[in-house]
């Protein structure tokens, strides 16, 4: 690309010199009778015309050594004699050949000498043709053409200053008459302008061959314009409507979020009033869906090559299909229309944002000044993914190589990702990174596809809500399942390269990924808060609220946002899809005057690939003192194995796992472990059972929210284990 086009420069400039370098006054045909001393000649042009064709001649010979690739410019003789020969009234005889009748002149032309002598009758009206022709004097006399061979423009004077213009603009030779500059002059800036061409060349080459790599790096991260406006096309993320002037001025009931709460809430207003009308205002450009399956389901459920998917439909582990949408495009109403609606509905507004809430006029205003008047106001803004410090301020070079994980946005580029079987590095060992550790693990090796890691502080995965023994064997499944875990360590650098990021760890490893998936938790979305006086738990997080939801009269606040006051565990803030659902249905039937407190025990699932997976409920914390019930699966189906647990165990006299590096790639190497097939796991305070985890098994958490609510001590909770049969 850059040597083409350094050819296309140095052949313009080319094509530039030649024309200044041959610029002249082109031939007329047009017949300007001469004028000597006032008196008109019409011969004198035939006289003219030899005159100046053995001039040509004579100067073309004297110049073509010093302009070897041009035509020689006209220059006049020296000396021009006319002499009176014949009387005036006398008719000039037959002139031999060489020799030209001008009316009362007689010319005689040597070709040999460039001195020649023009004879006419009368001697006292005579000129030199220097005067007469020279070129300087155009807007007086406009010359004769200076080359036969080129056909003659209409007006010699009009081709004669077009040039000059053109040599003024582009820099040519300047002075009068065809006198340009000299060939020396002409060589440098030649040689300048190439020399300028060649860097332009050189420069515009570097800025293709940059725009063609960012192009191969868009294919991968989807940063493109145009592939971007067509996903956003494909998987519905258009702003709508295209202007909030096009919203409603007014709404009965209206919902800040397009989360799980939000929608659970419209359905709850809804059931109570069946023409209730809602309007949605989402920052995001989808429709409400549900976000469990993004690091679960879909990565095990087959997809055509297709990208972005255009309907994320899954299979559950039951073996049904559904929508990661809660309802169909079909299913909503258009913003503007949602006033003249009859029955009303749910519209949402896709993709604005909101900057303050009047609780006392209650009155919404967004980001763009718009205002919006309701009656009722539920806020379900949800939470934002934590980012590391450390990479959050990392140079653009390494940023464009680190991403979080929460939008079907997010999975269709780490899907990307890995159906290119690159690297790929997952930091922390929470829910979601674990559960996505293993559905990539899975995916790769269904699509041979590049290596997994996963990098976290903690000795084990879900080490914070788990006890440390499962959370061991925890992650001896996960290295089974083809995930490399590395614990123990945190990432102390990241430098990148053409492709890749280079990952520095605390335990001196060394790792080089594609990309670099964060999940180090969230935050509660409250930047409203501020402008909007709400008050915000500095502990937890989250708008607080009381009983019922509520921030302020008319004005609610459910989902992962919401910091509430359990009456058995005292205030929480809790993040899971079952507290989203409970929670804004509650706010939903409150605000159509239910006004009912908030008592539910949300419980939250997690599977790590469809082996393993685990419900919990109740106040699931690994640093409270726990009693695990198992079944083996092994030798005798009938025996249960019990665990104390009050706090971590002291592991220095423990083999420590091992783990080398060889060639660069790191290899895991887990050690049999015993096997966990089902069992419950109760998290004790004061004695009191506040947490029940209940490890593969389902469809048993009603009983145990039922022991949590009963709130009381256990003398033998091996008791208790057998209300769950875990045996069956």
């Amino acid at each position: 690309m850059s040597i083409w086009t350094v050819r296309c420069v140095c052949q313009k400039f080319c094509r530039q010199a030649h024309i200044l370098a041959n610029r002249r006054v082109l031939p007329s045909t047009k017949r300007i009778p001469a004028v000597i001393n006032g008196i008109s000649r019409p011969a004198h042009n035939s006289l003219y015309q030899m005159v100046k064709k053995r001039t040509l001649e004579a100067r073309t010979k004297l110049q073509a050594n010093k302009y070897p690739n041009n035509q020689a410019c006209m220059k006049m003789p020296k000396t021009v004699e006319f002499v009176s020969d014949v009387d005036e009234d006398t008719q000039p005889p037959t002139l031999p050949t060489g020799q030209t009748q001008l009316g009362n002149v007689t010319a005689s032309v040597t070709n040999q000498d460039p001195q020649f002598r023009v004879g006419f009758v009368d001697s006292k009206s005579y000129s030199t043709a220097k005067d007469v022709l020279k070129s300087s004097q155009c807007d007086k006399v406009c010359p004769q053409p200076l080359d036969p061979c080129k056909p003659a423009p209409k007006d010699p004077c009009e081709e004669f200053h077009k040039l000059r213009r053109e040599s003024e603009i582009t820099g040519g030779a300047q002075g009068g008459g065809c006198d340009g500059d000299s060939e020396d002059e002409q060589q440098k800036r030649l040689k300048l302008k190439c020399l300028l061409g060649a860097l332009a060349a050189l420069l515009a080459g570097g800025f293709v061959a940059w725009m063609m790599t960012r192009k191969k790096e868009c294919e991968v991260d989807g940063d493109s314009p145009d592939d971007a406006r067509k996903r956003a096309q494909l998987s519905g993320m258009i702003t709508s409507p295209p202007s909030s002037e096009q919203l409603p001025k007014h709404v009965p009931y209206l919902i800040i979020g397009g989360g799980t709460a939000a929608f659970s809430a419209f359905r709850a207003i809804k059931s109570n009033d069946a023409r209730a009308k809602v309007l949605m205002i989402s920052n995001e450009y989808r429709k409400p869906y549900m976000r469990p399956p993004l690091s679960k389901e879909l990565w095990y459920t087959p997809n055509a090559n297709e990208d972005p998917i255009k309907d994320y439909r899954f299979k559950q582990w039951t073996g049904s299909e559904r929508s990661l949408y809660f309802e169909p495009d079909e299913f909503f109403i258009e913003p503007e229309k949602l006033a003249d609606s009859g029955n009303g509905g749910i519209a949402v507004a896709q993709g604005f944002s909101v900057k303050k809430v009047d609780a006392q006029n209650r009155i919404v205003t967004l980001n763009d000044g718009y205002q919006i008047s309701y009656e009722e106001c539920l806020i379900a803004t949800g939470c934002a993914p934590k980012n590391l410090n450390m990479l959050r301020d990392a140079p653009p070079s390494v940023r464009e190589k680190i991403m979080v994980y929460r939008t079907p946005e997010d999975f269709d580029r780490l899907r990307r990702y890995a159906m290119q079987k690159r690297s790929i590095t997952i930091v922390g060992n929470g829910f979601i990174g674990s559960e996505l550790a293993c559905s990539l693990a899975h995916y790769s090796k269904e699509n041979e596809g590049g290596k997994v890691y996963q990098v976290f502080q903690e000795k084990g995965n879900m080490s914070k809500v788990l006890p440390h023994y499962l959370s061991d064997w925890t992650t001896r499944r996960m290295e089974k399942q083809g995930v490399c875990v590395i614990p123990d360590a945190s990432i102390k650098s990241a430098l990148r390269d053409e492709s890749q990021v280079k990952l520095e760890l605390s335990n001196g490893m060394t790792l080089l990924s594609d990309i670099v998936v964060v999940c180090v938790g969230c935050t509660p979305n409250t930047n409203i808060a501020g402008t909007s006086q709400l008050e915000v738990d500095r502990t937890l997080g989250g708008f607080v609220v009381n009983a019922e939801l509520e921030a302020r009269r008319n004005l609610y606040v459910a989902g992962d946002a919401s910091c509430f006051y359990d009456p058995l565990l005292g205030r929480r803030r809790v993040e899971h899809h079952d507290h989203s659902v409970v929670s804004g249905r509650l706010a939903g039937e409150n605000m159509t005057g239910a006004k009912k407190p908030y008592e539910h025990q949300s419980m939250f699932w997690s599977d790590l690939g469809p082996e393993i997976g685990y419900e919990g409920i109740g106040l699931v914390d690994a640093s409270l003192p726990t009693v695990g019930v198992f079944a083996l699966s092994k030798d005798d189906a009938k025996r249960s194995d019990s665990h104390t647990d009050s706090k971590p165990a002291d592991k220095s006299s423990e083999a420590p796992k091992q783990t080398t590096v060889v060639e660069g790639e790191l290899q895991c190497n887990p050690s049999d472990e015993p096997n966990y097939g089902k069992g419950v796991v109760f998290y004790l305070k004061n004695d009191k059972i506040v947490g029940i985890l209940l490890w593969n098994l389902f469809n048993r958490i009603g009983l145990a929210r039922t022991i949590i609510n009963q709130n009381k001590n256990y003398e033998d909770l091996n008791e208790v284990a057998k209300l769950f049969e875990i045996h069956a």
